[in-house]
């Protein structure tokens, strides 16, 4: 699976981009993210308040229920706001 990650949330895990290999119980987002959660640090930080982390897979918005799977793309960031 392909992590991105943008704006402070690539920040505060410290890369831009990884590949990870989730165990196969990972079937949701929200499962992901609180895999990811658990791991600490700069994850733990970046998660912790999952009300302004917004998720896209495969480049579409997704919510807490869409389901993931090993070949995904999946991006972390920010609420976007216009101006």
């Amino acid at each position: 699976m392909r992590m991105i990650y943008f704006a402070w949330l690539r920040a505060k895990i410290g890369v831009a981009e990884e590949r990870i290999e989730p165990p196969a119980e990972i079937a949701t987002v929200a499962d992901l993210l609180d895999w990811l959660k658990a791991k600490g640090g700069g994850y733990g930080d970046a998660l912790a308040d999952l009300s302004v982390v917004r998720v896209a897979v495969n480049q579409e918005y997704v919510k807490a229920d869409h389901p993931v799977a090993a070949g995904d793309e999946v991006a972390l960031f920010p609420p976007i706001t216009g101006g």
